[in-house]
């Protein structure tokens, strides 16, 4: 899709993906130009001292941070996303040089990392399969370049104990590129699809749903966390049957840079109270908006389509999903009716009628796929080995990371 000025009612959503510069970080890291200041020597005990020869009266004594120029007008008020950013920043700089693996926590560089060859680039990122030569850990690697204006990416490796969401080992950040450790999985439901080149069957997509609802329901109830970027890419399966979502947090949206942050890749699994909210400056939505995106992400896995058709850029994609009625499971398909209540109820337009996950959870689609036997590891795997893998090119090449060897 081609890119585009956003439109008046982008204006929060944009600001969200591109903050204004400030200044600070976590152990002397500078993240961007601090704000020019008038300096005044002081003697340690809050009254400013006169410099040598001067005989007049000193000026009253004022806090430092009184004496910060204006802000330029072209600033935009800094929006949640990111004082998060800012908030999550000093855990991640601590973090970053450390890998916690299987229960132990190692010092470790970018050279301690051996590359085992490219798992897949394009829309789920440049990922790399790679030992961790201090213990033969083999992982998965997600690899980044910063955005400009040394603003991001900044991985939040959180670690979890919910066994729907992708294990993060730890992150490398230089300066040229961010690189997050993470468990080894399968492949991603995006890639999936295009392998099928067709619909993923209803039982497979019931054992996903409870996975990535239960994932949501404990990042907001242990962490307080919503998501905001459900979407098939961040679906992972492995051969063992596993379904994981990645957790990034906002940072990880930046790590794929214009791939996730200006595309409608993201964009158009948004749901309309972020696209068009009320009030720019105070977002109002809430753990629903990513309720929202799993419907769409299942439409889109359950028909072999996405939802939104024909759209040539970005803002016909975004104007679609705010004038068009709510894209539905087609009856003829053949999808039960519980599947079909389910994808209709997480795609309520208005986000105040949208459920959160304490009902969802208890939606007759969800019960019965908690109990339902499906063997997910025998069609992963079957069709892991009767399809070819999607290429799409234009991710990192192995000349690109001189620093691994095989």
């Amino acid at each position: 899709m081609g890119s585009f000025c956003p439109p008046p009612f982008l204006g929060g959503l944009m600001g969200s993906f591109f903050p204004p510069p400030d200044s600070g970080g976590a152990d002397g890291v500078s993240l961007s130009p601090p704000a020019l200041q008038l300096p005044l020597v002081s003697d340690g005990g809050g009254r400013a001292v006169l410099p040598e020869g001067t005989q007049h009266p000193p000026p009253p004594s004022r806090p430092r941070n009184m004496l910060g120029l204006p802000q330029p007008p072209f600033l935009v008020p800094r929006s949640v996303e990111s004082i998060e950013i800012d908030q999550k920043l000093q855990e991640i700089m601590k973090q970053t040089g450390y890998l916690t693996v299987g229960g132990q926590r190692y010092q470790a560089e970018i050279n301690d990392l051996e590359n085992l060859g490219e798992i897949g680039s394009g829309t789920c990122g440049q990922v790399w399969k790679m030992r961790f030569r201090k213990t033969g850990h083999v992982i998965a690697v997600k690899v980044g370049t910063p955005l400009p204006g040394n603003r991001g990416p900044h991985p939040h490796g959180r670690s979890h104990d919910c066994p729907y969401i992708v294990q993060c080992f730890g992150t490398f950040i230089t300066n040229t590129d961010v690189f997050i450790a993470m468990e080894l999985m399968g492949t991603c439901a995006e890639k999936l699809k295009k392998r099928i080149q067709g619909p993923i069957p209803e039982r497979i997509l019931g054992k996903m749903t409870v996975a990535i609802v239960k994932a949501l329901f404990y990042l907001k109830e242990k962490h307080g966390v919503i998501h905001r970027d459900v979407k098939p890419s961040n679906i992972l399966l492995d051969e063992r049957g596993q379904v994981k979502l990645c957790d990034f947090g906002i940072s990880g949206r930046l790590v794929d840079s214009k791939a996730k942050t200006r595309s409608a890749g993201c964009a158009a699994y948004m749901a309309p109270e972020r696209i068009d909210p009320p009030d720019p400056t105070k977002p109002d939505y809430d753990i629903r908006a990513d309720v929202w995106s799993l419907g769409i992400s299942l439409v889109e896995l359950a028909t072999g389509q996405f939802p939104y058709q024909n759209c040539k850029t970005d803002f016909e994609v975004l104007t679609k999903v705010l004038q068009e009625d709510p894209p539905l499971l087609p009856p003829a398909m053949g999808f039960s009716g519980d599947f079909q209540a389910f994808v209709r109820d997480c795609l309520t337009k208005d986000h105040r009628k949208r459920p959160k996950y304490n009902k969802l959870l208890e939606h007759n689609f969800i019960k019965r796929y908690e109990t339902l036997e499906v063997d997910v590891a025998s069609w992963f795997k079957d069709v892991m080995a009767k399809t070819e893998s999607p290429r799409t090119g234009g991710g990192l090449s192995q000349h690109h990371l001189p620093f691994f060897t095989r």
